[in-house]
Order: structure tokens, then sequence, then C-alpha cells
């Protein structure tokens, strides 16, 4: 979703202007991103995969 049409309830203005205190706080919170543009929900689910993945490599090895 993009700031760019969105008017703010408090001063009725652009978000993307940020003429407000809660326009400059829905602007920064909708263009805050987390590691490289993933949320950080993503990113512990990739860090949970991995262990997954780690644990059963060396279980495999250990055959």
């Amino acid at each position: 979703m993009s700031c760019e049409h969105l008017v703010c309830a408090q001063c009725a203005h652009p978000v993307i202007e940020a003429r407000c205190p809660l326009c400059r706080a829905n602007k920064e919170r909708m263009h805050s991103h987390g590691f490289a543009g993933m949320s950080p929900a993503l990113i512990v689910l990739l860090l949970v995969a991995l262990l997954f993945v780690t644990l059963a490599l060396k279980h495999l090895s250990g055959l």
C-alpha cells in the first residue's frame, strides 16, 4: 500500500506530505521495512527453516 493517495483523518491533508505528527508516524510506519525488505515474521520463518535443514543434514551425516 502507498501513502500517496491516503488522506489524514487529523489534518485532512495527504499523508505523503507529513504535515502533522499523525501523518509523519503513519508515513514512517508504512515505509519501514525489516531486513532487506522482508517482514520480521518472514525472517523468523527463514531462520527456523534453516535450523531444521541444518539439523537434518547433521542427522543424515551421522548415519
